[in-house]
C-alpha cells in the first residue's frame, strides 16, 4: 500500500478518534456530531449512550452506530431513515474532521442501504445497532478480500483419513485399554 494512501486511512481513523464523548474540538468547544448524546446539560438530564465506531475493508470504510433508545421511537414511523439520517452525519463529521487533520479532503460515498437491528431489553428500552458501508475515493484499486487459497486440502485431509483419523487404527505405542 503507498504512503499516500496510508495517509487516507490513518486520518479517517485519527476523525473517529477525536470523536468520543466529552471531546473538544481545537476552540474548546463540545465537539457536535449529531448523536442523541449532545442534547441537553449532561449534568441535568439523564445521559444518552450512543456512540460509532469505523472499520476499515479493503476500499471501504463501514459506519457502526448503536445507541439505546425508547421503545415508542420505534413504532413512531421513518425510524429507518431516522437512523440513516444519524449515519449520514458520522460520516459529514468524519470528512470534515479529516479535512482539518490533513488538509485536504476525502470522498465518502454511499455503498449500499443501511442496516439496522433493534433489540428489546425491556418492555420499554431497547439497544439499536446501525450499519452502513461507505466506498472512499482514491483507493478503489485496493482488493477488498484476499483470493481464495488453492492449496490441497481435500489430499491433505484424504491422508490424514488413510491414517487413522477420527478413531480409525490405534497406534502401536497405545497401551490403554480398549474399550
Amino acid at each position: 500500500m503507498s504512503a499516500e494512501k496510508l495517509k487516507i486511512f490513518r486520518g479517517l481513523a485519527q476523525a473517529a478518534a477525536d470523536a468520543y464523548d466529552g471531546s473538544y474540538d481545537d476552540n474548546g468547544e463540545p465537539v457536535k456530531i449529531g448523536l442523541k448524546r449532545e442534547e441537553g446539560n449532561p449534568v441535568l438530564n439523564s445521559r444518552v449512550m450512543d456512540g460509532f465506531k469505523v472499520k476499515f475493508v479493503g476500499p471501504s470504510v463501514v459506519i457502526n452506530y448503536q445507541s439505546e433508545i425508547k421503545l415508542k421511537e420505534v413504532y413512531r414511523g421513518g425510524f429507518e431513515s431516522s437512523m440513516d439520517q444519524v449515519v449520514e452525519d458520522i460520516a459529514s463529521y468524519l470528512k470534515k474532521r479529516y479535512r482539518q487533520i490533513t488538509g485536504e479532503s476525502v470522498g465518502l460515498k454511499a455503498d449500499g442501504e443501511i442496516k439496522v437491528i433493534v433489540q428489546n431489553t425491556s418492555r420499554v428500552r431497547t439497544f439499536v445497532q446501525a450499519q452502513k458501508k461507505y466506498l472512499i475515493s482514491d483507493v478503489s484499486d485496493i482488493s477488498p478480500i484476499t483470493p481464495p487459497s488453492t492449496g490441497d486440502l481435500q489430499d491433505g485431509f484424504q491422508k490424514f483419513l488413510d491414517e487413522g483419523g477420527f478413531g480409525g487404527k490405534r497406534p502401536e505405542n497405545d497401551s490403554r485399554r480398549e474399550g
